[in-house]
């Protein structure tokens, strides 16, 4: 059971439309290393978790990246508010806009429609936190390369915000790891799937 805070996580006040910059950081959204997969990553992953605690931060991690996923909505909608026809057209956002008009809709920088086959779920806990670390990686980079290509302050101190973000999120998906190494043997627990083999 959730409650919702009725407020972002950090404030995105864009008082200029970027419809050139919407359509790549738009892969935050439904791109592979974007904020859906890893909310769907996180939270499928905990039902095979053996630790509790370490399921426990699965659900509090993938919660969070359901409010990074409304972050970065907040920030496409706002780069495109509010624009003429000539403007979409002008920025290379008509394909978009007659797909959606302005409404948000997951998809990677290149068009790619948002797919399951982004993230993944094994049952094996130390498959799992694998994944998770470096997905959180992979989300990282994506972060450094729109902060990157940004020019807008209003823009990049959020992004800036959801790049930290990841950096924390690897550092609890490490101790995670090695709390689930500590509860194996050392000498074997690459050999089996603790969530599966007793």
């Amino acid at each position: 059971m959730w409650v919702y805070e009725k407020k972002l996580q950090f404030p995105v006040q864009i008082e200029h439309p970027d419809p050139s910059f919407a359509k790549i950081v738009i892969t935050q959204i439904g791109g592979p290393d974007g904020e859906l997969s890893a909310s769907m990553r996180y939270l499928n992953q905990r039902y095979a978790m053996p630790y509790d605690r370490v399921k426990a931060m699965l659900t509090d991690i993938g919660t969070e990246e359901l409010a990074h996923l409304e972050m970065v909505s907040a920030i496409v909608y706002q780069l495109t508010r509010n624009l003429s026809v000539d403007e979409i057209k002008k920025a290379g956002f008509d394909a978009y806009y007659v797909d959606h008009t302005t409404g948000i809709w997951p998809q990677a920088a290149s068009g790619a429609p948002f797919t399951s086959t982004y993230f993944q779920s094994k049952g094996d806990p130390i498959t799992d936190l694998m994944e998770d670390m470096a997905a959180e990686q992979k989300a990282r980079t994506t972060y450094d390369n729109l902060i990157r290509e940004a020019c807008d302050p209003d823009v990049i101190a959020p992004l800036v915000f959801l790049r930290e973000r990841e950096i924390v999120h690897f550092q609890r998906f490490g101790e995670a790891l090695a709390y689930v190494q500590k509860q194996l043997d050392s000498d074997n627990y690459y050999r089996y799937n603790p969530a599966f083999d007793k």
